[in-house]
């Protein structure tokens, strides 16, 4: 595949489509489309979502970064609607902490990104994976598998992600999945510890953090939606056996406008010191490997009723 700044279709899948491109930054992208969706992703990049459309209505948070910047610095780049944070740390570093701000994986490069096109009992879809492998001398030694899927017709997104120790020492785990919507005026955030309301007008700054302890449904999963006046709606769900944890982000301070509704983890936001303190640290022998999976994008008013139903009474078909 070439990226020249001028979009070329690579893929056509039913309804599906697929094109690579430049931003002016220098960055490649990759655009996926079907009927009602439209994402650009960051194949060689951290596998970011940047930015994600939905009939018509802009899912992703609002940053001062019109396009993403080449570089691995954290806050250098900042505005995508997805990130993989981690895997050897995650959080903003503490006292006594030096790890980069949510670990290696944001900016991670992926030299050999592949887009996979396929079909099971669900439809058609597209997948965009990779692999990025993390070595330092004397350290840690890890392969990071993310993938990415978008279903014909659908605006669910499913994000996996696979760490293997391929190393010979037992290495630390942390992992966060950075899911930024923007925050709608008269929204309410409703998940299975409450409902909270986003207030027309009022700003937020500094950022809120807040841990969130969702109870799992029948089938292992924990939802969280932000509902639209118009009854639309934005989620993200995930299995709490996988990661333990959920924090809620919430900025509005004039350069930022951004909510992290649920941001499932493995560990609190407070850097690895802390964080080992707390007992939230977890280690991978030589040869073991760390997989979740996280659900997240847009739904419609009926799915939206359907789901908050389904968080009320613990009993949604997974």
């Amino acid at each position: 595949m070439t990226f020249e700044r001028a979009a070329q279709t690579v893929v056509r899948h039913g309804d599906l489509s697929a094109a690579t491109f430049r931003y002016g930054s220098g960055v490649c992208g990759l655009t996926i489309r079907h009927r009602s969706m439209e994402l650009e992703l960051l194949p060689f990049q951290g596998q970011q979502v940047w930015r994600a459309r939905f009939g018509g209505r802009e899912l992703t948070m609002r940053s001062m970064f019109d396009e993403p910047r080449p570089t691995q610095e954290y806050l250098g780049t900042y505005g995508a609607l997805f990130i993989h944070c981690g895997a050897l740390a995650m959080g903003n570093p503490g006292p006594g902490d030096h790890h980069p701000q949510h670990g290696e994986l944001p900016n991670a490069p992926y030299r050999r990104p592949r887009l996979e096109a396929g079909s099971d009992a669900q439809g058609r879809f597209l997948t965009l994976t990779g692999s990025y492998e993390h070595a330092t001398a004397f350290g840690n030694r890890y392969l990071a598998t993310p993938r990415l899927t978008v279903r014909e017709g659908s605006g669910r997104l499913t994000a996996r992600m696979c760490v293997r120790n391929i190393g010979h020492r037992p290495m630390p785990l942390m992992y966060l999945a950075h899911v930024n919507f923007a925050p709608v005026d008269g929204a309410r955030l409703i998940d299975s510890v409450g409902t909270e309301t986003i207030e027309p007008g009022r700003p937020v700054d500094p950022e809120r953090v807040t841990t969130r302890h969702p109870t799992a449904d029948a089938h292992g999963w924990a939802h969280a939606l932000q509902v639209h006046p118009d009854g639309g709606a934005d989620f993200v769900r995930h299995r709490p056996a996988e990661l333990d944890h959920a924090l809620r982000w919430l900025v509005r301070d004039g350069d930022q406008d951004a909510l992290g509704l649920a941001l499932p983890a493995t560990a609190e936001a407070e850097g690895v010191e802390r964080e080992t303190g707390k007992g939230n640290v977890r280690r991978l022998g030589p040869g073991e490997k760390f997989t979740c999976t996280v659900e997240f994008g847009a739904l419609d008013a009926a799915d939206a009723v359907t789901m908050v139903s389904a968080i009320r009474t613990g009993a949604l078909d997974g």
